[in-house]
């Protein structure tokens, strides 16, 4: 796995994060530095350490199924995915709360965001890759994403937010398929 698809699995996993944001955006007339970073701040990290976590997990069970570990990639990133993209077609309207930016309901939002991540940590495992900068890339994308996410909710309300998880959730079943196909026809495996 290189570079550039760390950077693209980051955007796909921001995606969630960014769109919290954006709800988070619009529950505040006019967002001050605070309520912009804290976002960025919450999702950002645990985005980094759920990966972490997931990696360390998936180490150990690696080698009980190195032979089936491009389909066990390609199951997590296509169900995060298109769970990511069933709920951006979903109708269901988010509440907006003046006590938003409270750290209970930033820690909850922040771990529920992230959930996805530990599974990515996971496939993360079967490949080599330093987990450590792969978990500072995603979530420094994530702080940056979810810090626009706030200043685009306040600015241009609930439009854009289906869409984010959207394009997130098709950035990471692509991504699967290709997994699976780079095994199947350009490996020998």
């Amino acid at each position: 796995m290189n570079l550039f698809e760390i950077i693209l699995i980051a955007i796909g996993l921001s995606m969630d994060a960014f769109a919290v944001s954006i709800t988070l955006g619009l529950s505040v007339e006019k967002p001050k530095a605070r309520e912009i970073v804290t976002p960025g701040v919450f999702f950002g990290v645990f985005q980094a350490l759920m990966p972490i976590i997931g990696y360390f997990a998936g180490t150990y069970f690696a080698v009980k199924i190195q032979k089936f570990e491009h389909w066990v990639a390609f199951i997590l990133l296509g169900f995060i995915g298109g769970n990511m993209i069933r709920e951006s077609l979903s109708k269901k309207e988010e509440e907006s709360n003046e006590d938003s930016f409270q750290f209970l309901k930033m820690l909850v939002l922040a771990i529920a965001t992230s959930i996805d991540a530990l599974a990515v940590g996971v496939t993360f495992a079967f490949f080599k890759i330093n987990i450590f900068i792969a978990a500072l890339i995603i979530g420094s994308i994530t702080f940056i994403i979810s810090m626009v996410g706030v200043k685009i909710g306040n600015i241009f309300g609930a439009k854009y937010k289906s869409k984010a998880e959207f394009v997130g959730g098709v950035i990471l079943v692509i991504l699967g398929i290709k997994i699976v196909i780079e095994h199947l026809f350009f490996q020998g495996n």
